[in-house]
């Protein structure tokens, strides 16, 4: 098992045609085919506008985002108590969701894994579908098996001394 917490991410659903379903597919699963995202230089007003077109599009991503797996991660503020929501890449581990709280490699965690810390349980969407989850952070034991399903989490790893925290997102 897991101890307390809670996470990100979001998938673009597969396209139509033979042998395709309609589930999202994950960040893992569209790493090979996406191009290299221009990082911009206010991530926060970039943030705000892949929001907005993901509940408009039902997590069609279009544009720099067309091809990326990515959720959407409501946290309740730790401080504020206010909704806040992360876009976040993520893996899947069964029917669970798993993110890195990374902040882009940053000396410390993103302010959604404190407030997941503070209030475990969240809302995802993925696609165009909404719900609930009890956010937990991945044991050491738990760790090796879970990596797997976040391909790019070496990466992230390298940019940073800290341990990045898996976070495993589990639907109530």
């Amino acid at each position: 098992m897991s101890s307390p917490l809670a996470g990100e991410a979001v998938a673009k659903p597969a396209r139509g045609g033979r042998g395709t379903s309609n589930r999202p597919r994950t960040y893992a699963q569209h790493v090979s085919e996406a191009k290299p995202l221009q990082i911009p230089a206010d991530m926060n007003a970039f943030n705000q506008q892949v929001i907005a077109d993901f509940r408009a599009t039902g997590g069609q991503m279009t544009g720099q985002m067309a091809g990326r797996g990515i959720l959407l991660l409501t946290t309740k503020g730790a401080r504020s108590g206010q909704p806040r929501t992360a876009v976040l890449g993520y893996g899947r581990h069964g029917k669970r969701y798993v993110v890195i709280a990374s902040n882009n490699g940053a000396p410390k965690a993103p302010a959604w894994y404190h407030n997941l810390l503070r209030q475990p349980k969240a809302t995802v969407e993925v696609g165009p579908d909404r719900f609930e989850v009890r956010a937990t952070t991945a044991k050491p034991e738990e760790r090796d098996e879970l990596a797997k399903s976040v391909p790019y989490l070496e990466g992230q790893q390298k940019l940073t001394s800290r341990e990045l925290p898996l976070v495993v997102l589990e639907p109530v």
